[in-house]
């Protein structure tokens, strides 16, 4: 298969939040930027923790690098495996306030859009896939409502909208084992394990062929 033929992925983190001097889906979105997984036409982008302006930047490295697929990611503590989100819903809800200082409340993600929006990457054939590979993974139905959400929700929206055809979905990852020590029982997860995972869900999205009526 030539590059040419390839399906362009745009893979995307979250800056650190929340305190944090780190985040697990930057982390793992650099390292698989360094090393592309074979298959696939890499792009990454890390995006702001903010409301205002999150969407404006997934905005533009859609328009800058036009990809089939968008695979978004973040973090999600105290969660022990990859999670694979099936639906992001039209509702901020911030638990904490993002970097500007912004919590939203009761608030939608898109004035007046649809209630939500399903991921539209093969959710259960990437689970399976990372749990053939040993990773531990599950499909989850609550992305929160937090950024993850509003990220999930703004990728169905602007394939319904402005990109047809573009297919999106959101991972979230575990937290990093030098944010658990801190935490005493709260599960991890390495980035170099993250960053495998990440190349898994790139590699079966981009091979992954939906059904088109006929």
């Amino acid at each position: 298969m030539s590059g040419n033929d390839l399906q362009r992925v745009l893979l995307t983190g979250f800056e650190p939040f929340g305190g944090e001097p780190v985040n697990p889906s930057m982390q793992a979105v650099l390292a698989l930027a360094a090393d592309p997984p074979p298959g696939v036409a890499l792009s990454t982008a890390i995006l702001p923790v903010s409301a205002a302006k999150t969407g404006p930047a997934l905005r533009a490295a859609i328009a800058l690098h036009r990809p089939a697929i968008v695979i978004a990611t973040g973090e999600a503590g105290g969660r022990a495996d990859v999670t694979v989100e099936r639906v992001g819903i039209n509702v901020n809800d911030f638990r904490i306030p993002d970097n500007d200082g912004a919590q939203p409340i009761d608030l939608p993600v898109v004035a007046g859009g649809p209630a939500a929006y399903f991921a539209t990457i093969p959710v259960r054939a990437i689970v399976e896939a990372l749990q053939e590979a040993g990773i531990p993974a599950s499909i989850s139905n609550s992305a929160g409502a937090h950024l993850c959400n509003h990220t999930l929700y703004l990728l169905g929206h602007l394939a319904a909208t402005e990109y047809p055809g573009m297919r999106g979905g959101f991972i979230h990852l575990p937290g990093l084992p030098e944010q658990a020590v801190r935490r005493p029982g709260q599960p991890s997860m390495t980035t170099a394990t993250a960053t495998a995972a990440l190349g898994i869900v790139a590699r079966v999205a981009a091979a992954f062929r939906p059904a088109t009526a006929g």
